[in-house]
């Protein structure tokens, strides 16, 4: 055939054009929000908002806008899972989504029946999603129609909601500003910035409160701040409320009471270490939440707690729905704009983060404690603790007890009087089986360690850690089979796909462990080569509930899980 049958008309413009409606129809979603490329995401969620999904022609407007090629564009607005881009010709989604969650909380609680029960009870109309966690474990099932959760759904009552029109999250019924500062709210702050409380008094208070990062990573807070301190100026800072991990919800408990804990945690840690500009980084499902902060950081504003004294640049900025955000680089990538890809370390974001700049990376919980124990001093914090432990941890506990919710108890606490001592011990009928001490990167332990200390380094021995303290407990009718092949699902559909590894080996183990036949060599040989070669936790962690199996429960195995070769 003659090449020439496949040149383009002369004079015509390669590529997808930009047309005058889209144009117009852009300039009047994105009024009042500048066109700056670090606000990609938030542009994205302002179209995805108005239109219930991402028009070709409206991404081709906006990559004219920000002057970025429409592939870059386009790239970000696929790799989130909350924004729905529909090429030309192709159709556009329901106009209501109904979200259930398929977390293992939620599936030991009967989201798997609920999820394939919707369609016929919500008909064509409606577009049913099973969803990863929803931050809500301790409500399981939890089912989202719209931006609205539906707590221990059911399909009535997700039903109900639909015809009755209920769409959007309430805003919590926290503590506002003016009563948090009535309370004696931001008099920590108040007396670091007026020279009452030194700078080196915050961080040996800290230091002796024996306070860690308690987002998983576990690293002494105080140390972080002195490196962080050192580095040369313009220094930033990132909030991590992203908060992702299955099982995890201890973060969106503290929002949604007492956010300006977490705010004046935040601003202190910003004054102690020069940090100028502030950015909270929210995970997109928390919208009652979203509206929360951003009210109360109006009010902040509006009026600053300490006269004379600027507040640094508060950023709120928005997730779309990617579990590897809460790894802090790829966190700082989405706050700039782009996928949420980790980066390779050297350097550390400490020296290098948010917009090359030396940043300060803290999760809610952390910043939460800061005006408490500066007020209260540093032993009553770490006066807490069993086994020689020391201060307190927020467990985030679901499953198979009476009582689960947020549980504030001792480090060192073990998961066995976590249960009888504050969630009212198990469910009628229900005997402890085993538990995951950390969410879904933190390994799986039979009922038979449900005594070890539950704390930084005392489960890694058992190939397991705390992470951030989520605790989902199973029972004798549920197996530890089945709680692997749930979670490694869940890392294969997260795997933002960089590095080979974590991207290959989670699909390639996901494969391996649905059937009965489970090749043992082959998984060790996976699990090996994605913890040492994946850049970062999400690859790295990965394994662990598939290594958990087959250290602590090869009996399942043995009687139908696997044929253990």
């Amino acid at each position: 055939m003659d090449a020439g049958t496949f040149r383009r008309p002369v004079g015509s413009l390669k590529g997808r054009q930009v047309d005058a409606a889209a144009r117009a129809r852009l300039r009047g979603l994105l009024e009042g929000l500048p066109l700056r490329r670090d606000l990609l995401i938030e542009h994205l969620h302002r179209i995805q908002d108005a239109e219930g999904c991402l028009p070709a022609p409206l991404l081709a407007a906006l990559a004219e806008s920000l002057r970025l090629s429409q592939t870059e564009v386009f790239e970000v607005a696929t790799f989130y899972h909350h924004f729905d881009v529909v090429r030309e010709g192709d159709p556009r989604p329901a106009a209501l989504t109904v979200r259930v969650c398929d977390s293992l909380p939620c599936r030991l609680a009967g989201a798997e029946a609920l999820a394939a029960e919707l369609p016929r009870r919500l008909g064509a109309g409606v577009r049913i999603r099973r969803v990863p966690c929803v931050g809500r474990c301790a409500d399981a099932p939890v089912a989202v129609v719209g931006r609205l959760p539906v707590a221990a759904a059911d399909a009535a009552s997700i039903e109900a909601c639909v015809a009755r029109g209920a769409r959007e999250c309430p805003v919590p019924d926290a503590q506002d500003y003016a009563s948090y500062r009535a309370a004696g709210g931001y008099r920590q702050l108040a007396r670091l910035l007026e020279g009452s409380l030194g700078r080196d008094t915050v961080l040996d208070e800290l230091d002796a409160s024996a306070l860690r990062g308690l987002g998983g990573a576990g690293f002494p807070i105080a140390r972080k701040w002195r490196i962080v301190a050192q580095q040369p100026a313009p220094r930033l800072m990132v909030v991590n409320a992203d908060e992702g991990e299955p099982g995890t919800f201890k973060d969106r408990h503290y929002l949604e009471r007492t956010p300006h804990r977490m705010i004046e945690g935040m601003l202190i840690a910003a004054a102690a270490t020069g940090c100028e500009a502030c950015y909270i980084y929210l995970r997109d499902e928390y919208a009652g939440v979203r509206a929360l902060l951003e009210r109360e950081l109006a009010a902040l504003r509006a009026d600053p707690p300490v006269r004379g004294h600027a507040l640094p640049q508060l950023q709120l900025r928005r997730g779309a729905g990617a579990y590897v955000c809460g790894e802090e680089s790829a966190l700082i990538e989405s706050v700039e704009g782009k996928r949420g890809m980790p980066r390779l370390r050297p350097p550390y974001v400490a020296e290098v983060g948010l917009f090359g700049r030396p940043t300060l990376a803290h999760n809610v919980e952390t910043l939460h404690w800061v005006p408490e124990i500066l007020e209260r001093g540093a032993a009553w914090f770490a006066v807490h603790g069993r086994r020689g432990r020391r201060g307190l941890r927020s467990f985030s506990v679901s499953g198979r007890v009476r009582e689960p919710g947020v549980k504030l108890a001792p480090a060192g606490i073990s998961a066995r009087e976590l249960i009888d001592e504050f969630c009212g011990g198990m469910l009628p009928g229900h005997e402890l089986y085993a538990y995951l001490p950390g969410g879904a990167s933190g390994g799986i332990l039979p009922a038979a360690l449900a005594d070890e200390p539950l704390d930084f380094d005392t489960l890694q021995p058992h190939g397991a850690f705390i992470g951030s303290a989520a605790v989902i407990v199973l029972s004798q009718h549920d197996r530890a089979v089945d709680a692997a092949r749930n979670l490694m699902a869940f890392f294969r559909d997260e795997s933002c796909g960089q590095c080979t590894p974590c991207r290959a080996g989670t699909a390639k183990a996901s494969r391996e462990i649905a059937g009965a036949g489970w090749n043992v060599a082959l998984l060790r040989e996976l699990s090996a080569t994605m913890i040492d070669a994946s850049i970062c936790g999400l690859g790295q962690a990965a394994p662990n509930p598939v290594l958990s199996v087959l250290r602590h429960f090869p009996h399942e195995l043995d009687s139908g899980g696997g044929d253990g070769r």
